[in-house]
């Protein structure tokens, strides 16, 4: 039998009155030592997330609820997402690269360096609809031996990047970050958020027609009593963030709305399911899940937009 904990949902504005789910988060796993990336694959209907410090990734499987390694060592892989094909898109804080699991297991390095130097730690990751990745990299997995390889930096800075999918070229796009951290992609693309863990803010950027970022504004700031960490959005274009022991939801408008309390600091959260409507929270030591009323974004190449 499945363990859990009582739901607690706080509600700052009325427009969340209307946000719930089960009275109970299920524990479907314990034992990591900081959980990130949790990505759902919905043709197997299994959950794969990270361990960073334990330079592993373990799968859940949504159908027998059993959980067990899916990649040993992992390269000290932080986020993941899927691309528009289905494939694993990986953030590898040792190897410091962004990285494609193909069909058959076999691994593609997307991108390692730029301008000849090789990245910090890349951290997390988004696809974008025209398949260009983009990631962000701060430097926590250089910074000691704990969540990754000790190294010096080598690039002036912690920033933004984008592969493209067809040239493998790979470009700066943001960069006056001090540690960035979680994206995501608006409901149409348009725009894209950025959290800032030690800025302490989450900021959101217009999306002009050649795919660059511009226009850069403060979206969120605060969080809890740790920073922003990862970042999803629901079908309705509201902004999930992991911040502290919490999930905190947002309006598009910028508006808290109000927050799902946890027992301990979380990662990263995403949304999965046959109706991608179960919530998936990657946290310090546990995977927790939460059958909710709320929707997850499909991505763009998914609705036809």
């Amino acid at each position: 039998m499945t363990d859990t904990i009582p739901t607690e949902f706080e509600v700052l504005d009325e427009r969340m009155a209307a946000i719930g789910g089960d009275t109970k988060i299920e524990i479907l796993h314990t034992g990591t030592r900081w959980g990130e990336g949790p990505v759902y694959f919905p043709a197997g209907r299994f959950l794969v997330w990270s361990d960073i410090p334990n330079e592993r990734m373990l799968r859940w499987d949504e159908m027998t609820g059993a959980v067990g390694p899916f990649r040993l060592p992992s390269g000290y892989v932080n986020g993941n997402t899927l691309d528009r094909e289905g494939r694993l898109i990986s953030c590898e804080q040792g190897p410091r690269r962004v990285t494609r699991t193909e069909h058959d297991g076999s691994i593609t390095v997307i991108a390692d360096r730029w301008q000849g130097k090789r990245f910090n730690s890349p951290n997390d990751v988004v696809v974008r609809s025209d398949g260009s990745i983009w990631f962000t990299d701060p430097p926590y997995g250089i910074l000691s031996d704990y969540e990754g390889v000790a190294a010096e930096q080598e690039i002036d800075g912690c920033h933004v990047y984008r592969a493209d999918p067809v040239t493998g070229e790979v470009r700066r796009v943001a960069d006056d970050f001090d540690r960035p951290n979680g994206l995501a992609f608006s409901l149409d693309e348009r725009h894209l958020y950025v959290a800032d863990t030690r800025a302490r803010h989450i900021r959101v950027f217009e999306v002009r027609d050649d795919g660059t970022p511009a226009n850069g504004k403060v979206f969120a700031t605060g969080g809890e009593p740790d920073a922003y960490d990862g970042l999803r959005l629901d079908d309705k274009g509201r902004v999930w963030a992991a911040a502290g022991k919490a999930l905190l939801c947002y309006d598009p408008d910028g508006t808290l709305l109000g927050r799902l309390r946890l027992p301990e600091p979380t990662a990263n959260l995403v949304f999965g399911g046959p109706k991608r409507n179960r919530l998936f929270i990657a946290s310090a030591t546990s995977l927790y899940s939460l059958l909710t009323n709320v929707t997850g974004a499909r991505p763009v190449w998914a609705t036809g937009r």
